[in-house]
C-alpha cells in the first residue's frame, strides 16, 4: 500500500522540516511549504495529498485564509498548529474548517498519534482521490456503510439484525429528525403500524447496546420523549 502524503506547512522552517522528519519515520510520506501561497500552489498540482498540517500564524496567506481557499474544493483533514490556546482561537479554526488544533509546543508523540487518527477516518470515508463515498452515512465517530451493510463505531464493527440495519439507517439518513415509533415500524416493517411501541423500543434498545459506551447515557441514539426516536447529528 502507497504511504500517505502529509503536506506541512509553516513559516517555521526548522520546526516545519522536523514535523516532515517526524512523520516520515512513522512512514508517512511529507511535504513543505511555508506560507499559504506556497501550500495552495502545492495543493493544486498533487493529488496524492492526504492531510494538512498547517500553522494560522504565516506571512502572505494566513492559516486561516488558508483553510477557507483549500475548502472550496477539497475535503482533505486539516490539524492547525498555532502558539495560542484560547478556547476562542480553536473555536474560530474549527469553523472555518479545521479538523483538529494543536497548540504549541506540542508533544511529538500526540501530534503524529493526530495525524494517524485523522488518516485512518479520511482514508476509509474518502477514496484515494479524495472525494467522500456516496456509500458512507456517519454521524461523530459512528459510520455505516450502505454497500457492504458494515457498521462501525470509532473503527469497530458493529454486528446489526437486519431489521436493526434498517432502524439505524432510516435514522442516519435523517440524523436530528426525531421519527416516532409508529413511523419507524411503518418505514421499516412495510406495515401497517398498530401497538407498534414495545416491539421498536426493544429493537432500540438492543442497537444501543451495541453502539452506546454506556447504554443508559446514549451518545448517538437518543430518545425523546413523548416523541420518538432520534439518533444526534454530530
Amino acid at each position: 500500500m502507497q504511504k500517505p502524503t502529509v503536506l506541512v506547512v509553516d513559516d517555521d522552517r526548522e520546526i516545519a522540516r522536523a514535523v516532515a522528519t517526524m512523520l516520515e519515520h512513522e512512514n508517512i510520506s511529507a511535504l513543505c511549504a511555508h506560507d499559504g501561497m506556497e501550500a495552495l500552489d502545492i495543493l493544486s498540482g498533487r493529488s496524492d495529498i492526504r492531510l494538512i498540517i498547517l500553522d494560522i500564524m504565516m506571512p502572505k496567506l494566513d492559516g486561516l485564509s488558508a483553510t477557507m481557499k483549500i475548502r472550496e474544493s477539497r475535503n482533505l483533514p486539516i490539524i492547525m498548529l498555532s502558539a495560542k490556546s484560547e478556547d476562542s482561537d480553536k473555536i474560530l479554526g474549527l469553523s472555518m474548517g479545521a479538523d483538529d488544533y494543536i497548540t504549541k509546543p506540542f508533544n511529538p508523540s500526540e501530534l503524529v498519534a493526530r495525524v494517524k487518527s485523522q488518516l485512518r477516518r479520511y482514508m476509509y470515508l474518502g477514496d484515494m482521490a479524495g472525494a467522500v463515498k456516496k456509500n458512507a452515512l456517519s454521524s461523530g465517530d459512528m459510520e455505516l456503510d450502505t454497500e457492504s451493510k458494515q457498521l462501525f463505531v470509532s473503527g469497530e464493527e458493529v454486528r446489526l439484525t437486519a431489521t436493526e440495519y434498517k432502524i439505524v439507517e432510516l435514522l442516519l439518513r435523517n440524523a436530528g429528525r426525531v421519527f416516532s415509533a409508529e413511523e419507524i415500524y411503518s418505514r421499516v416493517w412495510n406495515e401497517e403500524a398498530f401497538a407498534v411501541e414495545n416491539t421498536v423500543m426493544v429493537h432500540i434498545r438492543r442497537i444501543r447496546e451495541k453502539i452506546e459506551i454506556n447504554p443508559k447515557e446514549p451518545k448517538y441514539l437518543k430518545v425523546v420523549w413523548g416523541i420518538g426516536y432520534k439518533i444526534e447529528k454530530h
